[in-house]
């Protein structure tokens, strides 16, 4: 099976190397950060938000070593938006020297796409 037979074509996930990756999900579309997950290289980098109901929502979600996976739960008052906001807000300062790019697919968004600090 190809990640072209589980993905929407519009979210055309397409990281570059080396990008921070960010997947935002809430229940019904924790299936495509999950495929999105598993197509990712052992050496990815990033964040993953999961929104859903309470905690018989909660399951095993595999992702590389280095990509955080946080279970948000509604019963609780969390937000994926909220908690997206809050993680971009700290990975793409704005700094002089450099700039930092994320490449991120969050529910509701209808494609992914690179957000950067500049």
């Amino acid at each position: 099976m190809f990640l072209s037979d589980l993905l929407p074509a519009t979210i055309a996930w397409n990281p570059r190397e080396g990008d921070s990756v960010l997947l935002g999900a809430v229940d019904a579309d924790i299936a495509i950060a999950e495929t999105v997950a598993a197509t990712l290289p052992a050496k990815a980098r990033g964040r993953i938000f999961l929104e859903v109901a309470d905690a018989a929502g909660i399951r095993e979600f595999a992702a590389p070593g280095r990509v955080c996976v946080t279970w948000l739960r509604r019963d609780l008052g969390q937000s994926m938006r909220a908690a997206v906001d809050a993680w971009l807000a700290e990975m793409l300062p704005v700094e002089a020297e450099r700039e930092h790019q994320v490449y991120a697919w969050i529910s509701g968004d209808r494609v992914a796409h690179a957000l950067t600090s500049d």
